[in-house]
């Protein structure tokens, strides 16, 4: 898998919902198929993630955590 973000989209700090509301905006500019990485410190945000990409088609491809920062990566559906 291509695990390259062609856009990203930092949420540090942030609380919940604002990392999701934050990822729909980033999602919005892309075209399917792309993926976007979210940088969130929240620590619900990679529950939040995936109950979002199953309650919309996108796929969470991966979940990193890097000295308390979580990188989410969501594949924005297909058309």
């Amino acid at each position: 898998m291509d695990w390259i973000p062609s856009a990203e989209v930092d949420a540090c700090g942030l609380p919940c919902p604002l990392p999701l509301l934050r990822a729909k905006k980033g999602l919005a500019e892309l075209v399917a198929g792309e993926v976007l990485c979210v940088r969130a410190t929240d620590p619900a945000a990679p529950r939040d993630f995936a109950a979002y990409a199953d309650a919309t088609g996108h796929v969470l491809e991966r979940v990193e955590e890097v000295e308390g920062v979580f990188l989410l990566y969501l594949r924005k559906r297909e058309a």
